[in-house]
């Protein structure tokens, strides 16, 4: 079997063990057709609806404490995208979503080359504007950490709005976890991580090194020599994570491992074991999951860990997502055309829900701000199922 072939095999079996998961890409000759007919039009994500514009820049950080884990030589690498409240009308043209060297890669990681162009999807128009002038004052700082072998990039539509609503977000790319990421040099790191992660015990190893990834993070951000140049605007004493699949899953043990960090989201990803759930000492934590995936019977359900966190909690489900529901791929698929049997709900839907719910948890626990769509159902919200109120 050859080096591709091993690693989206690999990938398949880490993202079976972190949940059942019913959305693998369609084939590209099924894809094919419809997504040729859309392929002149240029990709966007939804705008953000935030009081603020967003600045963006790109940060390369190195933990020259530990070797890397995957690479196993050399020091541990991170690039992380920060967004920011900015003001209107400063800095350059919106940020690049992506490389299309990094496009292709991931596209043929699932299962899509031949389908969608890589050079139409690495344009997709995002909205954050490069190195614009901050708006003067002290957010709370957001970690976003993306799913296993996809990178950062496809939580810009959350990040965006995140910031656009008063805070500063540091979406993580950790290096050799992604199918394509692009770090100084020309370097394009693919995933180590996949062929060694296979078996028991592969998503726990991948959570630690996350975790660890987390606290060296916030030194960098918080410390008394940061990395950033705005690193003014963070407000130390408000500090949450979120993320996506095992980007989710390694909230738990980061909280866990790190006090700084006052609250949680995992969005759609099986937690590891054994549940450090009590270890978070009653700060808040939020379970966001998909129809076609979490919470369910057997692995990878959220059943297990809910009885073990004894603080503030929440466990939503909405309905007609997969998961990758909470990502920027709903919206882009829309356009492509791409077909999603197992998530019928509109992109821009699923994106909307996914953005409430995390924006209320957030204005909720860092802001102490009311957040009524976290109370229970609503009308207006038909698609979100409480769970274990």
């Amino acid at each position: 079997m050859n080096t591709t072939r091993r690693r989206t095999a690999a990938a398949a079996v880490l993202l079976a063990l972190l949940l059942p998961l019913p959305v693998a890409a369609a084939s590209a000759a099924q894809a094919a057709p419809a997504a040729a007919q859309k392929q002149g039009t240029a990709l966007e994500l939804p705008p953000a609806t935030g009081r603020f514009a967003v600045g963006q820049e790109d940060l390369h950080l190195v933990d020259r404490s530990r070797t890397d884990p995957w690479a196993h030589s050399g020091p541990r690498e991170l690039m992380v995208t920060l967004r920011y409240p900015a003001q209107p009308g400063t800095g350059r043209a919106p940020a690049p979503y992506m490389s299309t060297e990094e496009a292709r890669l991931i596209l043929a990681d699932k299962g899509l080359d031949g389908a969608v162009d890589p050079a139409v999807f690495a344009a997709t128009r995002a909205h954050a504007r490069i190195d614009a002038r901050p708006v003067h004052g002290r957010y709370p700082l957001v970690v976003l950490s993306p799913g296993f072998t996809v990178p950062r990039a496809t939580l810009s539509s959350l990040a965006e709005e995140i910031a656009s609503r008063g805070y500063v977000v540091a979406a993580v790319d950790h290096a050799y976890e992604s199918a394509a990421t692009a770090f100084p040099g020309g370097r394009v790191l693919t995933c180590l991580a996949c062929d060694q992660t296979q078996g028991p015990g592969g998503r726990e190893a991948v959570t630690e090194v996350r975790a660890r990834d987390t606290t060296f993070l916030l030194d960098r951000l918080t410390g008394r020599h940061p990395a950033w140049k705005n690193a003014g605007l963070i407000d130390s004493s408000r500090i949450a994570m979120a993320g996506h699949s095992i980007g989710g899953a390694t909230a738990l043990p980061a909280m866990a491992a790190d006090p700084r960090i006052r609250a949680g989201i995992d969005m759609d990803g099986t937690l590891p074991e054994p549940y450090p759930a009590a270890g978070i000492g009653g700060r808040p934590f939020m379970l966001l999951g998909s129809a076609a995936s979490v919470p369910g019977d057997g692995p990878g359900n959220w059943s297990g860990p809910w009885p073990h966190f004894d603080g503030w909690k929440r466990w939503i489900t909405l309905d007609g997502t997969d998961h990758f529901g909470a990502t920027d791929f709903p919206a882009l698929r829309d356009q492509l055309g791409l077909p999603h049997p197992d998530a019928p709900l509109p992109g821009s839907r699923a994106v909307e829900l996914t953005r409430r719910y995390v924006t209320a948890f957030l204005d909720l626990h860092l802001k102490g701000r009311p957040a009524p769509a976290l109370d229970g159902p609503r009308a207006d919200t038909p698609e979100a199922r409480f769970h274990n109120p």
